[in-house]
């Protein structure tokens, strides 16, 4: 088992126990058997996405304390390359396409697009939150700042949307990919 992974877990089970929450309640409040919700606090591995989320909304904390164990907001990005190996800023294990998530009694689902090679780049915009692409086919270019980045099928990346950031498709053929905004 990846180191990364366990450490995961044991974060999970540390903010849950620093929160005086019980296995159970946890494994109801996410909606899963007790089984698989103990296994994510033994292993570290997959757990989807909306489960991290939701977790952190619990315990009060960032998403990228469950990953990383620091408290620092996500300043910029992180990359994850289709078939890389797991570090803590690459996630291939985990559920991309298991984006939705409740927050504050709203379900947060992921939006498709589809940008076709013919389309004229979107203005550059920016907003609160966090920001998931998971690029499902094709390529697609996304500006972030004054960066350029290339990802195609099966790279995702996870980013501070209050940077000036768009996406355009890359090559001939459109790009499909989910984005999920978590306010």
């Amino acid at each position: 088992m990846s180191t990364v992974f366990s450490e995961i877990g044991d974060r999970i089970k540390g903010l849950r126990e620093a929160c005086d929450v019980t296995p159970e309640e946890m494994a109801d409040d996410l909606g899963v058997d007790l089984e698989t919700y103990l296994s994510w606090e033994d292993t570290g591995a997959d757990v989807p996405i909306s489960a991290i989320y939701h977790m952190a909304a619990r315990f009060g904390v960032e998403f990228t304390e469950i990953l990383t164990g620091t408290a620092a907001k996500l300043d910029t990005y992180h990359v994850v390359r289709s078939g890389e190996g797991r570090e803590v800023d690459r996630l291939p294990g985990y559920h991309f396409e298991d984006l939705a998530w409740r927050y504050m009694n709203k379900i947060m689902q992921p939006l498709l697009v589809t940008l076709d090679p013919s389309d004229e780049p979107a203005a550059l915009v920016s907003h609160s939150g966090q920001e998931f692409n998971y690029v499902l086919e094709g390529s697609m270019i996304l500006t972030f700042g004054e960066r350029e980045i290339e990802l195609n099928a099966g790279d995702s990346v996870y980013f501070n949307p209050m940077y000036q950031h768009g996406q355009r498709c890359n090559g001939d053929v459109p790009t499909k990919f989910l984005t999920f905004i978590a306010e």
